[in-house]
This record gives C-alpha cells, sequence and structure tokens, in this order.
C-alpha cells in the first residue's frame, strides 16, 4: 500500500526503492496461486535519488525538491547487490493504481482467481445435490417426488440473492461462506432439470430390461440414466458458473462477500464508484467490463453447448 502513488492514470511508470524482507513467512501453493504471492519486500516509490558508497539517499514520491532521506543499503544487500543496483526497479501500472496505491492489473487478476473458483465450487456443490435428488425424486416417484418437488417449489419461490445473503449470513462473513451459500441456492434448478429428463427416460425400453435383467436401481441411474443427461447437465452448468459470479460480485459490493484485503472484482467497483463523477471512472469500469466479459463468455459457452448437444437438430 503506497498511498502517495494512488488514484493514478493508466500507464503510470514509478521507480521503487526495494528492500527485501530478512524475514519471509512459509507460504503453501495454495494460497500463492488463489490469493497471490506475499510481498517479499517493501517498495518505496522515489522522485529521485543518489548513492555515496553504501548510502542511499533519495526523496520519496512525488517530492521533487526538499530534504532527502537516507538509508544504509548493507543492511539489505550484499556488495554484490549494490553494485548491480537490485535495490532498484521500475514498475509500470497498466490500469492505474487505486486509492491506496495498489497495482488495478495486478487485483484484476488475483480477483479474476477469486471469480472462477467461485464458479467451480459453486457448479460443483449445486450438481452433488441436485443430481441425487432429482434422479432419486424422478425414478422412484410417489411421496418420495412430492416431497422433493415440495421442498424446491419452496426454495424456488425464494429470490436467489435474498437466499445468498441469509445463508451467508448464518454461517458467517467469510470466503468460504460465500462459495457454500452460492451453491447451496443452485442445486434447484439442477434437480428440475434432472428429474424432467429422467422422467422422460426411465420408461425406455433399454430401461426396463435392464430392470428385467436384475440390476440394482443405483446402477440403473449411474451406467443407463445419467450418461444420458450429460447435454443438459453441462449447459445448466455453464448457466450457473455464469450465476455465481455474477452473486459473488453483488455480494462482494455489499459488504458480504471476501473480507479486504482479499481482491474481488465486487469490492473493487464498491471501493471506486465513487470516482465516478470524480475524474477516475476506470476505476470501477475495469473491474465493471471485467465481470462483464467473463459472465457474457459462459454465457456464450452455455449456448454454443446447448446448439451443439441440441439431439433434436440431429
Amino acid at each position: 500500500m503506497n498511498l502517495s502513488i494512488a488514484n493514478q492514470d493508466p500507464g503510470f511508470k514509478a521507480q521503487f526503492l526495494y528492500l527485501p524482507v530478512k524475514i519471509q513467512s512459509k507460504q503453501s501453493s495454495w494460497d500463492k496461486w488463489f490469493f497471490g504471492k506475499e510481498k517479499s519486500g517493501e517498495l518505496i516509490p522515489i522522485s529521485n535519488y543518489r548513492k555515496e558508497k553504501s548510502t542511499f539517499f533519495y526523496r520519496p514520491f512525488p517530492l521533487v525538491d526538499g530534504p532527502e532521506k537516507s538509508l544504509d543499503l548493507t543492511e539489505y544487500y550484499s556488495p554484490e547487490g549494490i553494485k548491480s543496483k537490485e535495490y532498484l526497479t521500475e514498475r509500470t501500472f497498466w490500469f492505474g493504481s487505486d486509492r491506496f496505491g495498489r497495482d488495478m492489473l495486478s487485483r484484476l487478476v488475483v480477483g479474476a482467481r477469486i471469480s472462477l473458483m467461485v464458479g467451480f465450487l459453486a457448479v460443483f456443490i449445486s450438481l452433488l445435490i441436485g443430481i441425487p435428488l432429482g434422479a432419486f425424486a424422478a425414478y422412484y416417484g410417489s411421496w418420495p417426488d412430492k416431497l422433493i418437488m415440495w421442498l424446491i417449489n419452496v426454495i424456488w419461490s425464494i429470490p436467489g440473492l435474498l437466499m445468498v445473503i441469509a445463508i451467508t449470513l448464518a454461517l458467517g462473513k467469510g470466503f468460504w461462506q460465500v462459495f457454500i451459500a452460492i451453491g447451496f441456492t443452485m442445486w434447484v434448478e439442477v434437480a428440475r432439470v434432472v428429474r424432467g429428463q429422467v422422467l422422460s427416460i426411465k420408461e425406455k425400453e433399454y430401461i426396463q430390461a435392464a430392470k428385467v435383467l436384475g440390476f440394482s436401481d443405483l446402477y440403473i441411474i449411474i451406467k443407463h440414466i445419467l450418461p444420458n443427461i450429460m447435454a443438459p447437465l453441462i449447459v445448466i452448468s455453464a448457466a450457473n458458473f455464469a450465476s455465481a459470479i455474477l452473486i459473488e460480485s453483488g455480494l462482494s459490493f455489499l459488504g458480504i462477500g471476501a473480507k479486504p484485503p482479499t481482491p474481488t472484482w465486487g469490492t473493487m467497483i464498491k471501493d471506486h464508484y465513487s470516482y465516478l463523477i470524480m475524474g477516475k471512472a476506470h476505476l470501477a469500469i475495469i473491474p465493471g467490463l471485467a465481470i462483464m466479459l467473463l459472465v457474457l463468455s459462459f454465457m456464450l459457452i452455455g449456448n454454443a453447448l446447448r446448439d451443439a448437444l441440441d439431439v433434436r437438430k440431429v
């Protein structure tokens, strides 16, 4: 966080004094991929500098004149490192910097990881719950079907975003709670699709033949029914993926999603939407465009899969 370079325009370049951390904490590969690599040192933006032997004199950005600050480089670098100027680095902020001086592009990339992970986990949870319930209700019918359909209709009547907010508040604000809440609200659509498909397949001749041969109900559902309903499941999964990204962004914008400083696209819009009328509209528009493009991509993928897997066109 460098407040001295906050709210810079896209393409802004700055020179930094890099001071490595003497003792670095261990970070797992999962956290490194998911949340980004932890800072290995401190970056101090500088306007100008000079060096006398091992003493480094500099003026912090954006000061051009005035008193200089000094630093003994031997506390951080070896003589070889001082000679090769490892303590100096230059960076370009292609999308500018936010109100805390953080690189917008870096936060956008890490936010993309979180949005994609939300989509994958939400779809996985919805399939894990929706497929067994939908298949069980359609295959056995009678009171199990009535009970499950009653549950589906009750949940279906509650607005999705309101349900997610309620579950999130019940589980507590946090990162993984959002994943679970979104997944628990999307299984209804999967269950309805699975139920409709199983109802149309279970009376087929090959299903009746499998029953006559003595195969168990579980074997018939897994080996003969589910493989034949994969096409609509893939399509609904792509649509749910896009919906999960929108819901997560909305929760983050409302302050219910991941907690700062975890970068999410919804949080980035929340932090900078007021800048739309302050001459820094790109701070809110860039993450908004990222959400739009990612959601649009998965909606187009879902439409393409629906057309490609539609057996009625064969």
